[in-house]
């Protein structure tokens, strides 16, 4: 039986996620499987990969093919990594120990360099939320002058009326009082 480390397709139209599974090469994509061993989600940034990594490592070991896109995924985990490691200590090319160190050495490399991708995330979302602000806050000030504006107009417009209201009121008092 050949078998396969494979995706099958979950989810809904245009939001999909992908569990991993070790299925028989003649089986549907989303049929019949015979493990899962961890899911792959390319909805988030970046995107979320759930993996049992000494189950993965066993079935590469057994000679389970992994499809071009999980192939990626396992070597992204370091699954295929350990696998060319644990080779050269079968060939006595250097101890388990001094394979473990290698290992250990390239996850926190990666490690340090996911982390950094996500604090540069962080960091343009931050600024870009800054940006939004200051423009927010340009604008409401820009409201703030026309409105206190209009509003000296109105009040100009109305002491005016009110002035010449007044004139009008002294002059039909001041005519009466002229022509007794």
């Amino acid at each position: 039986m050949a078998t396969k480390i494979r995706l099958q397709r979950h989810g809904r139209k245009g939001y999909a996620y992908y569990p991993i599974v070790i299925a028989d090469s003649r089986a549907p994509r989303d049929g019949r499987f015979i493990e899962r061993i961890g899911s792959y989600n390319p909805n988030t940034n970046p995107a979320t990969i759930s993996l049992d990594f000494d189950r993965a490592l066993y079935w590469v070991e057994v000679g389970a093919q992994p499809t071009d896109t999980v192939r990626s995924i396992l070597s992204k985990e370091g699954v295929m990594l350990m696998k060319h490691l644990r080779g050269g200590v079968k060939k006595g090319a250097f101890s388990e120990e001094e394979a473990q160190r290698r290992f250990d050495a390239w996850k926190a490399s990666k490690e340090k360099s996911v982390n950094a991708f996500k604090a540069a995330n962080e960091a343009k979302a931050a600024e870009a939320a800054k940006q939004r602000f200051d423009a927010e806050a340009e604008r409401n000030r820009q409201k703030a002058e026309e409105v206190a504006k209009k509003k000296a107009e109105k009040l100009a417009a109305e002491a005016a009326a009110k002035a010449e209201a007044e004139a009008a009121n002294a002059e039909e008092t001041a005519a009466p009082a002229e022509a007794e």
